[in-house]
Protein backbone atom coordinates (compact mmCIF):
# COMPACT_ATOMS: atom_id res chain seq x y z
CA UNK A 1 0.00 0.00 0.00
CA UNK A 2 2.99 2.41 0.98
CA UNK A 3 4.64 1.87 -2.46
CA UNK A 4 1.30 2.04 -3.88
CA UNK A 5 0.54 5.61 -2.32
CA UNK A 6 4.52 6.58 -3.28
CA UNK A 7 3.95 5.86 -6.61
CA UNK A 8 0.47 8.01 -6.85
CA UNK A 9 2.39 10.46 -5.11
CA UNK A 10 4.60 10.63 -7.83
CA UNK A 11 3.05 10.74 -10.57
CA UNK A 12 1.03 13.35 -9.20
CA UNK A 13 3.76 15.37 -8.62
CA UNK A 14 5.46 15.19 -11.76
CA UNK A 15 1.79 15.95 -13.41
CA UNK A 16 1.76 18.89 -11.42
CA UNK A 17 5.45 19.88 -12.99
CA UNK A 18 4.79 18.81 -16.62
CA UNK A 19 0.40 20.34 -16.58
CA UNK A 20 0.70 21.82 -19.65
CA UNK A 21 2.86 19.17 -21.50
CA UNK A 22 0.50 16.21 -20.76
CA UNK A 23 -2.91 18.92 -20.55
CA UNK A 24 -2.12 19.15 -24.56
CA UNK A 25 -1.37 15.88 -25.37
CA UNK A 26 -4.57 14.87 -23.54
CA UNK A 27 -6.62 17.56 -25.01
CA UNK A 28 -4.98 16.56 -28.46
CA UNK A 29 -6.63 12.92 -27.93
CA UNK A 30 -9.77 13.80 -26.50
CA UNK A 31 -10.01 15.99 -29.63
CA UNK A 32 -9.33 13.46 -32.11
CA UNK A 33 -12.08 10.82 -30.25
CA UNK A 34 -14.78 13.48 -29.85
CA UNK A 35 -14.46 14.34 -34.20
CA UNK A 36 -14.01 10.46 -34.77
CA UNK A 37 -17.57 9.99 -32.69
CA UNK A 38 -19.18 12.79 -34.10
CA UNK A 39 -18.24 12.59 -37.89
CA UNK A 40 -18.87 9.09 -37.35
CA UNK A 41 -15.16 7.45 -38.11
CA UNK A 42 -14.65 9.83 -40.96
CA UNK A 43 -12.08 11.93 -38.85
CA UNK A 44 -9.57 8.92 -38.51
CA UNK A 45 -10.57 7.50 -42.37
CA UNK A 46 -6.77 6.83 -43.80
CA UNK A 47 -7.65 9.55 -46.93
CA UNK A 48 -8.84 12.30 -44.22
CA UNK A 49 -5.63 11.44 -41.77
CA UNK A 50 -3.65 12.24 -44.98
CA UNK A 51 -5.55 15.46 -45.79
CA UNK A 52 -4.78 16.60 -42.17
CA UNK A 53 -1.07 16.61 -43.14
CA UNK A 54 -1.44 18.08 -46.46
CA UNK A 55 -3.78 21.05 -45.19
CA UNK A 56 -1.65 21.84 -42.00
CA UNK A 57 1.78 21.54 -43.44
CA UNK A 58 2.01 25.31 -43.76
CA UNK A 59 0.80 26.04 -40.08
CA UNK A 60 3.19 23.14 -38.56
CA UNK A 61 6.25 24.51 -40.63
CA UNK A 62 5.25 27.92 -39.07
CA UNK A 63 4.51 27.21 -35.87
CA UNK A 64 8.19 25.75 -35.47
CA UNK A 65 9.55 28.78 -36.24
CA UNK A 66 7.58 31.00 -34.55
CA UNK A 67 7.68 28.44 -30.94
CA UNK A 68 11.41 29.97 -31.38
CA UNK A 69 10.74 33.25 -31.52
CA UNK A 70 8.50 33.32 -28.62
CA UNK A 71 10.96 31.33 -26.36
CA UNK A 72 13.17 34.34 -26.76
CA UNK A 73 10.29 36.61 -25.33
CA UNK A 74 9.18 38.19 -29.02
CA UNK A 75 6.76 37.34 -31.42
CA UNK A 76 6.02 37.80 -34.94
CA UNK A 77 3.07 39.24 -36.48
CA UNK A 78 4.47 39.27 -40.34
CA UNK A 79 4.37 36.05 -40.92
CA UNK A 80 1.35 35.55 -43.16
CA UNK A 81 2.93 38.65 -45.28
CA UNK A 82 5.80 36.93 -45.75
CA UNK A 83 4.82 33.83 -46.53
CA UNK A 84 2.63 35.76 -49.01
CA UNK A 85 5.15 37.40 -50.31
CA UNK A 86 7.54 34.67 -50.63
CA UNK A 87 5.18 32.78 -52.28
CA UNK A 88 4.29 35.36 -54.72
CA UNK A 89 8.09 35.85 -55.35
CA UNK A 90 8.25 31.74 -55.79
CA UNK A 91 5.63 31.34 -58.21
CA UNK A 92 7.07 34.15 -60.25
CA UNK A 93 10.24 32.55 -60.89
CA UNK A 94 8.71 28.85 -61.28
CA UNK A 95 5.79 30.37 -63.75
CA UNK A 96 6.93 32.95 -65.24
CA UNK A 97 10.82 32.50 -65.52
CA UNK A 98 10.53 29.13 -65.99
CA UNK A 99 13.35 28.01 -63.08
CA UNK A 100 13.51 24.35 -61.75
CA UNK A 101 12.42 23.94 -57.97
CA UNK A 102 15.83 22.74 -56.76
CA UNK A 103 17.12 26.16 -57.82
CA UNK A 104 13.83 28.09 -56.30
CA UNK A 105 13.56 26.29 -53.41
CA UNK A 106 17.11 28.06 -51.94
CA UNK A 107 16.27 31.04 -53.68
CA UNK A 108 12.94 31.72 -51.66
CA UNK A 109 14.98 30.45 -48.62
CA UNK A 110 17.10 33.44 -48.95
CA UNK A 111 14.93 35.81 -49.66
CA UNK A 112 12.55 34.64 -46.30
CA UNK A 113 16.32 34.70 -44.90
CA UNK A 114 16.98 38.15 -45.74
CA UNK A 115 13.71 39.47 -44.79
CA UNK A 116 13.82 37.58 -41.23
CA UNK A 117 17.67 39.25 -40.81
CA UNK A 118 15.81 42.99 -41.61
CA UNK A 119 13.04 42.45 -39.12
CA UNK A 120 15.78 40.76 -36.41
CA UNK A 121 18.66 43.59 -36.80
CA UNK A 122 15.59 46.31 -35.73
CA UNK A 123 14.35 43.97 -32.65
CA UNK A 124 18.37 42.64 -31.46
CA UNK A 125 20.67 45.30 -32.33
CA UNK A 126 18.67 48.75 -32.75
CA UNK A 127 16.66 47.68 -29.77
CA UNK A 128 12.82 48.02 -30.84
CA UNK A 129 9.79 45.87 -29.74
CA UNK A 130 9.46 42.95 -31.79
CA UNK A 131 5.66 43.86 -31.74
CA UNK A 132 5.81 46.98 -33.59
CA UNK A 133 8.61 46.12 -35.80
CA UNK A 134 6.79 42.75 -37.36
CA UNK A 135 3.44 45.28 -37.57
CA UNK A 136 5.40 47.33 -39.53
CA UNK A 137 6.87 44.38 -41.85
CA UNK A 138 3.16 42.77 -41.67
CA UNK A 139 2.16 45.95 -43.52
CA UNK A 140 5.36 46.43 -45.76
CA UNK A 141 5.14 42.93 -47.03
CA UNK A 142 1.54 42.77 -47.42
CA UNK A 143 2.29 45.75 -49.64
CA UNK A 144 5.12 44.28 -51.53
CA UNK A 145 3.36 41.19 -52.24
CA UNK A 146 0.44 43.29 -54.04
CA UNK A 147 3.66 45.54 -56.05
CA UNK A 148 5.03 42.42 -57.10
CA UNK A 149 1.64 40.60 -57.97
CA UNK A 150 -0.04 43.94 -59.69
CA UNK A 151 -3.31 42.83 -57.76
CA UNK A 152 -3.55 39.74 -59.81
CA UNK A 153 -2.95 36.36 -59.43
CA UNK A 154 -0.08 33.85 -60.45
CA UNK A 155 -1.04 30.22 -61.33
CA UNK A 156 0.26 27.17 -63.37
CA UNK A 157 2.79 26.16 -61.52
CA UNK A 158 4.66 23.32 -63.04
CA UNK A 159 4.41 19.27 -62.14
CA UNK A 160 7.52 19.52 -59.86
CA UNK A 161 6.29 22.59 -57.39
CA UNK A 162 2.73 20.67 -57.02
CA UNK A 163 4.76 17.78 -55.96
CA UNK A 164 6.08 19.15 -52.99
CA UNK A 165 2.84 20.24 -51.17
CA UNK A 166 0.27 17.53 -52.40
CA UNK A 167 2.68 14.73 -53.88
CA UNK A 168 3.33 11.49 -52.15
CA UNK A 169 7.05 9.51 -51.60
CA UNK A 170 6.87 7.10 -53.79
CA UNK A 171 6.08 3.65 -52.39
CA UNK A 172 6.16 0.02 -52.74
CA UNK A 173 3.08 -2.13 -52.57
CA UNK A 174 2.26 -5.52 -51.15
CA UNK A 175 -1.52 -7.11 -51.45
CA UNK A 176 -2.16 -2.86 -52.02
CA UNK A 177 -0.71 -1.90 -48.68
CA UNK A 178 2.26 0.44 -48.91
CA UNK A 179 4.98 -1.12 -46.72
CA UNK A 180 7.43 2.01 -47.20
CA UNK A 181 5.51 4.11 -44.23
CA UNK A 182 5.30 0.76 -42.05
CA UNK A 183 8.93 0.26 -42.13
CA UNK A 184 9.50 3.74 -41.51
CA UNK A 185 6.93 4.41 -38.86
CA UNK A 186 8.69 1.60 -37.13
CA UNK A 187 11.95 2.80 -37.15
CA UNK A 188 10.58 6.36 -36.34
CA UNK A 189 8.40 4.62 -33.19
CA UNK A 190 11.70 3.18 -31.92
CA UNK A 191 13.88 6.25 -31.88
CA UNK A 192 10.94 8.11 -29.92
CA UNK A 193 11.03 5.33 -27.73
CA UNK A 194 14.99 5.33 -27.69
CA UNK A 195 14.74 8.84 -26.95
CA UNK A 196 11.91 8.92 -23.73
CA UNK A 197 13.94 5.97 -22.27
CA UNK A 198 17.04 7.89 -22.44
CA UNK A 199 15.19 11.20 -21.39
CA UNK A 200 14.15 9.28 -18.13
CA UNK A 201 17.71 7.63 -17.69
CA UNK A 202 18.91 11.24 -18.37
CA UNK A 203 16.72 12.67 -15.47
CA UNK A 204 17.22 9.53 -13.19
CA UNK A 205 20.81 10.66 -13.35
CA UNK A 206 20.43 13.95 -12.30
CA UNK A 207 18.02 13.18 -9.21
CA UNK A 208 14.78 14.96 -10.99
CA UNK A 209 11.61 12.83 -10.09
CA UNK A 210 10.09 10.81 -13.07
CA UNK A 211 7.51 8.46 -13.52
CA UNK A 212 7.17 5.36 -11.76
CA UNK A 213 8.25 2.52 -14.52
CA UNK A 214 4.96 1.03 -15.04
CA UNK A 215 4.05 4.83 -16.48
CA UNK A 216 6.84 5.00 -18.59
CA UNK A 217 6.70 1.85 -20.08
CA UNK A 218 2.58 3.17 -21.31
CA UNK A 219 3.44 6.75 -22.01
CA UNK A 220 6.45 4.62 -24.41
CA UNK A 221 3.66 2.46 -25.51
CA UNK A 222 1.16 5.19 -26.26
CA UNK A 223 3.85 7.26 -28.32
CA UNK A 224 4.95 4.60 -30.16
CA UNK A 225 1.27 3.39 -30.61
CA UNK A 226 0.55 7.12 -32.15
CA UNK A 227 3.36 7.28 -34.46
CA UNK A 228 2.32 3.60 -35.43
CA UNK A 229 -1.31 4.19 -36.49
CA UNK A 230 -0.09 7.59 -38.37
CA UNK A 231 2.09 5.54 -40.75
CA UNK A 232 -0.93 2.69 -40.89
CA UNK A 233 -2.59 5.55 -42.49
CA UNK A 234 -0.29 6.62 -44.27
CA UNK A 235 0.38 3.19 -45.88
CA UNK A 236 -3.75 2.27 -46.50
CA UNK A 237 -3.73 5.79 -48.44
CA UNK A 238 -1.31 6.77 -51.08
CA UNK A 239 1.79 6.52 -49.34
CA UNK A 240 3.48 9.11 -46.95
CA UNK A 241 3.34 13.17 -48.35
CA UNK A 242 5.94 14.44 -49.74
CA UNK A 243 5.50 17.23 -47.03
CA UNK A 244 4.60 15.17 -44.61
CA UNK A 245 8.16 13.68 -45.25
CA UNK A 246 9.63 17.38 -45.10
CA UNK A 247 7.81 18.18 -41.78
CA UNK A 248 9.25 14.81 -40.23
CA UNK A 249 12.90 16.39 -40.99
CA UNK A 250 12.09 19.53 -39.75
CA UNK A 251 10.53 18.41 -36.45
CA UNK A 252 13.27 15.96 -35.43
CA UNK A 253 16.11 18.26 -36.46
CA UNK A 254 14.92 21.08 -34.51
CA UNK A 255 13.98 19.52 -31.39
CA UNK A 256 17.22 17.97 -31.45
CA UNK A 257 18.34 21.52 -31.94
CA UNK A 258 16.71 22.98 -28.92
CA UNK A 259 17.07 20.13 -26.89
CA UNK A 260 20.91 18.78 -27.24
CA UNK A 261 22.94 21.67 -28.33
CA UNK A 262 24.87 25.06 -26.93
CA UNK A 263 22.66 27.12 -29.61
CA UNK A 264 19.63 25.86 -28.55
CA UNK A 265 20.31 25.94 -25.02
CA UNK A 266 21.24 29.85 -25.68
CA UNK A 267 18.00 30.10 -27.13
CA UNK A 268 16.65 29.30 -23.82
CA UNK A 269 18.71 31.18 -21.68
CA UNK A 270 17.92 34.48 -24.00
CA UNK A 271 14.29 34.45 -22.98
CA UNK A 272 14.32 33.20 -19.93
CA UNK A 273 16.41 35.60 -18.06
CA UNK A 274 18.11 37.91 -20.89
CA UNK A 275 20.83 40.00 -18.22
CA UNK A 276 21.80 36.37 -16.86
CA UNK A 277 22.67 35.09 -20.23
CA UNK A 278 24.63 38.31 -21.32
CA UNK A 279 26.15 37.76 -18.00
CA UNK A 280 27.07 34.02 -18.38
CA UNK A 281 28.77 35.06 -22.32
CA UNK A 282 25.70 34.69 -24.28
CA UNK A 283 25.11 36.94 -26.88
CA UNK A 284 21.82 37.95 -26.84
CA UNK A 285 21.49 40.21 -29.14
CA UNK A 286 23.01 37.71 -31.99
CA UNK A 287 20.83 34.97 -30.77
CA UNK A 288 17.45 36.92 -31.27
CA UNK A 289 18.92 38.28 -34.70
CA UNK A 290 19.46 34.56 -35.97
CA UNK A 291 15.88 33.48 -34.57
CA UNK A 292 14.33 35.84 -36.99
CA UNK A 293 16.60 35.11 -39.50
CA UNK A 294 14.94 31.78 -39.07
CA UNK A 295 11.22 32.36 -38.60
CA UNK A 296 12.19 34.23 -42.01
CA UNK A 297 13.51 31.18 -44.24
CA UNK A 298 10.79 28.97 -42.40
CA UNK A 299 8.15 31.65 -43.55
CA UNK A 300 9.53 31.19 -46.81
CA UNK A 301 9.46 27.22 -46.82
CA UNK A 302 5.71 27.43 -45.63
CA UNK A 303 4.76 30.45 -48.56
CA UNK A 304 6.25 28.01 -51.12
CA UNK A 305 4.51 25.03 -49.87
CA UNK A 306 0.94 27.01 -49.74
CA UNK A 307 1.35 28.62 -53.17
CA UNK A 308 2.36 24.77 -54.74
CA UNK A 309 -0.41 23.54 -52.85
CA UNK A 310 -3.12 25.85 -54.51
CA UNK A 311 -1.06 26.08 -57.64
CA UNK A 312 -1.58 30.03 -57.56
CA UNK A 313 0.31 32.86 -55.46
CA UNK A 314 -2.79 35.39 -54.71
CA UNK A 315 -2.29 38.96 -53.09
CA UNK A 316 -4.78 37.97 -50.13
CA UNK A 317 -2.52 34.52 -49.63
CA UNK A 318 -1.49 34.11 -46.04
CA UNK A 319 -3.91 35.90 -44.31
CA UNK A 320 -4.24 35.34 -40.19
CA UNK A 321 -1.27 32.46 -40.61
CA UNK A 322 0.45 34.26 -38.16
CA UNK A 323 -2.42 34.30 -35.43
CA UNK A 324 -2.40 30.30 -36.39
CA UNK A 325 1.24 29.93 -36.03
CA UNK A 326 1.32 32.38 -32.64
CA UNK A 327 -2.29 30.37 -31.27
CA UNK A 328 0.09 26.57 -31.90
CA UNK A 329 2.82 27.58 -30.14
CA UNK A 330 1.05 29.09 -27.19
CA UNK A 331 -1.87 26.27 -27.18
CA UNK A 332 1.87 23.48 -27.19
CA UNK A 333 2.69 25.10 -24.06
CA UNK A 334 5.25 28.48 -24.99
CA UNK A 335 4.76 31.26 -21.98
CA UNK A 336 4.20 34.84 -22.78
CA UNK A 337 7.19 35.72 -20.67
CA UNK A 338 9.59 33.34 -22.67
CA UNK A 339 12.34 30.79 -22.08
CA UNK A 340 9.42 27.69 -21.82
CA UNK A 341 8.19 25.74 -25.10
CA UNK A 342 9.34 22.60 -26.89
CA UNK A 343 9.28 22.06 -30.57
CA UNK A 344 6.40 18.99 -29.86
CA UNK A 345 4.54 21.30 -28.03
CA UNK A 346 4.53 23.58 -31.34
CA UNK A 347 3.57 20.63 -33.14
CA UNK A 348 0.90 19.63 -31.00
CA UNK A 349 -0.40 23.13 -30.86
CA UNK A 350 -0.60 23.13 -34.41
CA UNK A 351 -2.18 19.69 -34.54
CA UNK A 352 -4.78 20.73 -32.09
CA UNK A 353 -6.10 23.57 -34.14
CA UNK A 354 -5.66 21.34 -37.42
CA UNK A 355 -7.75 18.55 -36.33
CA UNK A 356 -10.65 20.94 -34.66
CA UNK A 357 -10.52 22.96 -38.01
CA UNK A 358 -11.28 19.36 -40.03
CA UNK A 359 -13.68 18.70 -37.35
CA UNK A 360 -15.63 21.18 -37.78
CA UNK A 361 -15.92 21.32 -41.02
CA UNK A 362 -16.84 18.00 -41.57
CA UNK A 363 -19.72 18.47 -39.39
CA UNK A 364 -20.96 21.09 -41.07
CA UNK A 365 -20.41 23.76 -38.50
CA UNK A 366 -20.22 27.44 -39.58
CA UNK A 367 -16.93 29.57 -39.97
CA UNK A 368 -18.25 31.84 -37.51
CA UNK A 369 -18.36 28.95 -34.73
CA UNK A 370 -15.32 27.91 -35.93
CA UNK A 371 -13.36 31.14 -35.37
CA UNK A 372 -15.18 31.46 -31.90
CA UNK A 373 -14.19 27.77 -30.36
CA UNK A 374 -10.40 28.27 -31.75
CA UNK A 375 -10.29 31.46 -29.88
CA UNK A 376 -11.90 30.00 -26.80
CA UNK A 377 -9.32 27.51 -27.00
CA UNK A 378 -6.62 29.31 -27.75
CA UNK A 379 -7.67 31.67 -23.76
CA UNK A 380 -7.92 28.30 -22.14
CA UNK A 381 -4.77 27.50 -23.21
CA UNK A 382 -2.67 30.70 -22.16
CA UNK A 383 -4.99 31.12 -18.63
CA UNK A 384 -4.14 27.49 -17.71
CA UNK A 385 -0.08 28.62 -18.09
CA UNK A 386 -0.71 32.23 -16.64
CA UNK A 387 -2.89 30.16 -13.58
CA UNK A 388 -0.26 27.34 -12.88
CA UNK A 389 2.68 30.09 -12.27
CA UNK A 390 0.23 32.15 -9.91
CA UNK A 391 -0.68 28.67 -7.96
CA UNK A 392 -3.72 29.81 -8.75
CA UNK A 393 -4.19 26.14 -10.49
CA UNK A 394 -2.86 23.90 -7.62
CA UNK A 395 -4.84 26.23 -4.67
CA UNK A 396 -7.85 25.65 -6.43
CA UNK A 397 -7.49 22.08 -7.03
CA UNK A 398 -6.25 21.69 -3.34
CA UNK A 399 -9.59 23.78 -1.88
CA UNK A 400 -11.49 21.49 -4.21
CA UNK A 401 -9.68 18.55 -3.14
CA UNK A 402 -10.32 19.43 0.79
CA UNK A 403 -13.51 20.37 0.20
CA UNK A 404 -14.39 16.72 -1.49
CA UNK A 405 -12.71 15.24 2.07
CA UNK A 406 -14.50 16.89 3.92
CA UNK A 407 -17.86 16.14 2.56
CA UNK A 408 -17.03 12.00 2.70
CA UNK A 409 -16.63 12.44 6.48
CA UNK A 410 -13.09 13.27 7.04
CA UNK A 411 -11.48 10.02 5.56
CA UNK A 412 -10.07 11.73 2.88
CA UNK A 413 -9.25 15.38 4.11
CA UNK A 414 -5.67 13.93 5.14
CA UNK A 415 -4.40 14.61 1.62
CA UNK A 416 -3.58 10.71 1.12
CA UNK A 417 -0.05 11.29 0.59
CA UNK A 418 0.81 12.38 4.05
CA UNK A 419 1.66 15.32 2.78
CA UNK A 420 -1.18 17.90 3.51
CA UNK A 421 -2.70 17.88 -0.16
CA UNK A 422 -1.72 19.58 -3.45
CA UNK A 423 -1.37 22.84 -1.34
CA UNK A 424 1.37 21.64 0.76
CA UNK A 425 2.92 19.95 -1.98
CA UNK A 426 2.69 23.09 -3.91
CA UNK A 427 4.34 24.98 -1.05
CA UNK A 428 7.13 22.51 -0.25
CA UNK A 429 8.11 21.12 -3.73
CA UNK A 430 7.31 23.73 -6.33
CA UNK A 431 9.00 26.56 -4.64
CA UNK A 432 12.24 24.65 -4.74
CA UNK A 433 11.50 23.79 -8.49
CA UNK A 434 10.77 27.85 -9.38
CA UNK A 435 14.26 28.71 -7.65
CA UNK A 436 15.72 25.46 -9.92
CA UNK A 437 14.09 26.86 -13.15
CA UNK A 438 15.10 30.77 -12.37
CA UNK A 439 18.64 29.69 -11.92
CA UNK A 440 18.44 27.12 -15.21
CA UNK A 441 16.95 30.09 -17.50
CA UNK A 442 20.32 31.83 -16.55
CA UNK A 443 22.29 28.96 -18.46
CA UNK A 444 19.86 28.42 -20.63
CA UNK A 445 18.17 25.51 -18.91
CA UNK A 446 14.86 26.90 -17.87
CA UNK A 447 12.69 25.17 -19.83
CA UNK A 448 14.24 21.69 -18.62
CA UNK A 449 14.87 21.87 -14.97
CA UNK A 450 11.28 20.04 -14.49
CA UNK A 451 10.01 16.78 -13.95
CA UNK A 452 10.31 14.11 -17.05
CA UNK A 453 9.42 11.06 -18.06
Amino acid sequence: MKAAAGGAASVRAVLRGNARRYGMVIALALIVVLFQILTGGLLLQPANVSNLVLQNSYVLILAVGMMLVIITGHIDLSVGSVVAFTGAVSAIMLAEWGLPLLLVLPLSLLVGGLIGAWQGFWVAYVGLPAFIVTLAGMLVFRGLTLLVLGGESVGDLPSSARTLATGFVPGFDVAGVDIVPLALGAAVAALVVAGLRASRARALRHGIRVLPAPAALAVQALAAAAVLALCTAFALHSGIPVVGALLLVLIAGYALFMAATVPGRRVYATGGNPKAAELSGVRTKRTVFWVFVNMGALSALAGLVFTARLNLAAPGAGTMFELDAIAAAFIGGASASGGVGTVVGAVVGALVMGVLNNGMSIIGLGVDWQQAIKGLVLLIAVAFDVLGKKGLLASGLGRLRAALGARGGGGGSSGGDGTGGPEAAEGSGDPARQAGDESGRGTGRGAEVRPTL
